[in-house]
């Protein structure tokens, strides 16, 4: 039951999205071998100003090992 959460910033439009979950589905099936009906995708905006805080700081930096890709950028 795969489940994929995708965060943000602010300004993807929502065609965006259901085109990017739709990859991420197929992708997911595709390496997995789940069916369709078993995954399923959220999409989290997250103010830029907020990102270190609500996403790097608590998500990204704890977990750096566990990574498959990590982020090109550094925090400041």
């Amino acid at each position: 039951m795969p489940h994929v959460i995708v965060k943000l910033w602010p300004g993807t439009s929502e065609a965006a999205k259901e085109q990017l979950a739709a990859k991420i589905v197929s992708a997911v099936t595709a390496a997995t071998g789940s069916s369709k009906d078993s995954v399923s995708v959220a999409i989290d905006e997250v103010l830029p100003q907020d990102w270190m805080a609500q996403v790097y700081h608590p998500e990204i930096a704890p977990r750096m090992t566990a990574l498959y890709k990590k982020p090109g950028y550094k925090p400041f």
